[in-house]
C-alpha cells in the first residue's frame, strides 16, 4: 500500500505527464487514498483533464476537485457569445437530439437542461460545451427519460459486467428500482469502477446510476 507521500508524488507526476494540462498551478494533497486538487487553471477543459489524470493513478480511491478556472484576459468572452457558440456546437453534434437541450450562461457558467433518452446523449451534450473558450464550469441538468421497459435492467447490467474480464462475478452487486440503478461492491482500480458505471448507463431503461463501488487500495 502506498503512503500518502508516495501517492501524492505519483499524482503530481501524472498531472505533469498529461500533455493537455499546464499543471504548474495545481496543488495536490492526499489522505488515505483521497486526493484533493486545488489551485487554478486557465480553462474548464484543463480542470476536467486534471481530475481525470488524478483518478487514473493507482491507489487513488476518490478525487476531491477544488480547482478554480481563471481565464486569461485574451480569451474571455461574453455570455451571449458563449451561448451562441454552445447552441451551434450542440446543433452540429450528431449524438445530441436536435432541439432537446436548452442552454443558459451566466458569468461563463453554462447550465444544460432538457430531456434525452440515453446517458450517452447527456454526456455528448456536456462534451460539446466543455472545450469552448470562456467557459468556467458546466452544470449538466439534462434528464434521462428512457423509452424502453426497465423491468429486467438489473439482470441485463449484471450479464454485461460478467462479460468483461475486469470483474469477478461476485465483486459487484446491481440493484434496480425501475430505471434507478445502484452499484455496490469492490474493484481494484478507479478505471474499473468507472467502467462499471459506464456499463450500467448503457443498459436500455437506465435513468440514473448511483455508483457506490469501493476501490481497494
Amino acid at each position: 500500500m502506498l503512503t500518502n507521500t508516495q501517492l501524492q508524488s505519483n499524482v503530481l507526476a501524472e498531472l505533469g505527464w498529461e500533455p493537455s494540462l499546464d499543471a504548474g498551478n495545481i496543488g495536490v494533497s492526499v489522505h488515505d487514498g483521497v486526493v484533493t486538487l486545488n489551485g487554478h487553471v486557465n480553462s474548464y477543459w484543463q480542470k476536467y483533464a486534471a481530475e481525470n489524470a488524478a483518478a487514473r493513478v493507482k491507489g487513488v480511491k476518490a478525487v476531491a476537485e477544488e480547482i478554480q478556472v481563471k481565464l486569461p484576459l485574451d480569451v474571455k468572452h461574453g455570455d451571449e457569445d458563449i451561448a451562441t457558440a454552445a447552441i451551434q456546437r450542440l446543433f452540429w453534434d450528431a449524438s445530441v437530439p436536435r432541439d432537446a437541450i436548452k442552454v443558459r450562461v451566466e458569468h461563463g457558467q453554462v447550465t444544460l437542461n432538457g430531456n434525452v433518452n440515453w446517458y450517452y446523449q447527456k454526456e455528448a451534450a456536456e462534451h460539446a460545451i466543455r472545450y469552448l473558450k470562456g467557459v468556467v464550469s458546466v452544470f449538466n441538468h439534462i434528464n434521462i427519460q428512457p423509452t424502453v421497459n426497465a423491468d429486467n435492467v438489473a439482470g441485463d447490467i449484471t450479464k454485461a459486467l460478467h462479460r468483461s474480464w475486469y470483474y469477478d462475478a461476485n465483486t459487484i452487486k446491481v440493484n434496480a428500482k425501475g430505471g434507478a440503478i445502484t452499484l455496490t461492491g469492490t474493484v481494484a482500480t478507479w478505471n474499473a469502477r468507472d467502467l462499471a458505471g459506464t456499463t450500467a448507463w448503457s443498459a436500455p431503461g437506465a435513468s440514473s446510476v448511483q455508483n457506490d463501488i469501493q476501490v481497494l487500495s
